[in-house]
């Protein structure tokens, strides 16, 4: 199994029991091939619905660039260079760019986040910044839904606004990408919370038309492509990666058209032929190892009433701070936390890691439930334990953070 994303790659080889009936099940498109530096510049060449960027580059003075933080597995540094040639064609110097880190609600960033975002000469020579929720703000607005768009001055200062995100499935807007990197990406936390619970329903039971996949009559996103297009974002670029984080595809241009022409091609990628009777399922949550809760989208959907989940979860930095639905104290949460997540069924959850945390800033579920291994013999033997069956049914997810089970979108 791959781990550690953002932090050296490397591999997991598990050993299972001969008696295990053991199956992996891959996204669709799990081995699409890495782009080229060349295809990368061909799709900025032809965007879609939009001016090149060079040609939007030469009617502006002010450049700003958003990018999405270490909880998304997007390789800004492999678009961020055919990026700055564009706006060096459009006569923008590099004193007048900079970059934006579209943290929404998430914690700042440090230099090391930003280097393996944007790699280090970036780092180098451009100022760098991170999104503040809570002040440094304008106000543009009301959108029609009600949602107050209150969006980082700095880069309302700037009249070139592009982004570099990915569209990856979402468990409120159905997939990330497009108008998100705005709000909430460099939005108010009034903002992000009218929008995620007012709206999309991700508070306090409330139920909306949100969820992992739906984009059609989803009131979430259409509140965030309004607000986009209130704040002003020119160019979009989203990236769809295989199932080693690798750029398998990338669609650029006008914010809303480019992310439809690019679902189209994530509903496909990502999506996962799975049962739902597993007694275990090993979901690997890699790629979004700081965000281990994706990874229960597919596995509490896989594992059968009365089963064991084992998350791989290999981040060094943990679980990632939340100020909406994280935690900050043993009762205390950001504004929408209000209990440990619920789950469908009734399961065994165990987390192997080399870094247990006690009470994660993010949670998985009840810490109180949740088992932690540090080996994979231990592993095993705790999984043995829980599992009463002679032939236990074991499916294996490699990407489980990403993968959508084949229901989904129905």
């Amino acid at each position: 199994m791959p781990t550690r994303y953002w932090h050296g790659k490397s591999s997991l080889t598990l050993k299972f029991p001969e008696r295990w009936d053991v199956q992996t099940y891959h996204m669709k498109g799990y081995n699409a091939p890495k782009l080229l530096d060349r295809q990368i510049q061909a799709a900025l060449a032809e965007p879609t619905n939009s001016e090149p960027l060079s040609r939007l580059a030469s009617k502006k003075t002010e450049a700003v660039v958003l990018f999405d933080d270490v909880t998304r597995p997007t390789q800004c540094s492999r678009i961020v260079p055919h990026v700055l040639t564009e706006l060096a064609k459009g006569s923008i110097s590099n004193d007048h760019i900079r970059f934006v880190a579209a943290l929404g609600a998430h914690a700042a960033n440090n230099r090391v986040n930003f280097v393996h975002k944007l790699g280090e000469e970036v780092v180098d020579r451009y100022p760098i910044y991170n999104h503040n929720p809570f002040g440094n703000l304008r106000d543009i607005g009301i959108t029609k839904r009600g949602t107050p768009v209150q969006i980082n001055n700095e880069v309302m200062a700037c009249d070139l606004k592009i982004g570099i995100g990915c569209i990856i499935p979402h468990s409120m807007a159905g997939f990330s990408g497009g108008g998100k990197i705005m709000l909430p990406g460099v939005a108010s936390i009034e903002s992000i919370c009218h929008n995620h619970c007012d709206i999309g329903g991700e508070c306090f039971g409330h139920v909306s038309s949100t969820g992992f996949g739906p984009i059609e009559n989803n009131a979430s996103r259409a509140d965030i492509d309004e607000a986009a297009r209130m704040a002003g974002l020119d160019f979009k670029i989203d990236v769809i990666v295989n199932e080693r984080g690798e750029i398998s595809g990338v669609f650029a241009g006008e914010p809303y058209e480019e992310w439809r022409r690019g679902t189209g091609v994530g509903k496909r990628a990502y999506l996962t032929d799975s049962p739902a009777d597993a007694d275990v399922v090993v979901a690997n949550a890699y790629l979004k190892e700081n965000q281990a809760i994706a990874a229960m989208n597919i596995a509490a959907h896989t594992v059968r009433d009365g089963g064991t989940v084992v998350l791989l979860v290999n981040s060094p930095e943990g679980q990632s701070a939340h100020y909406l639905y994280g935690k900050f104290g043993k009762h205390l949460g950001g504004k929408l936390w209000a209990r440990p997540p619920a789950h469908s069924k009734e399961m065994t959850i165990v987390i192997y890691s080399r870094y247990k945390e006690r009470d994660p800033l993010l949670e998985i579920a009840d810490p109180e439930h949740l088992v932690w291994t540090r080996t994979w013999n231990e592993t095993v033997e705790t999984v043995a334990a829980s599992v009463n069956v002679s032939r236990p049914k074991v499916a294996v997810f490699p990407a489980a953070g990403i993968q959508v089970h084949s229901s989904a979108y129905q």
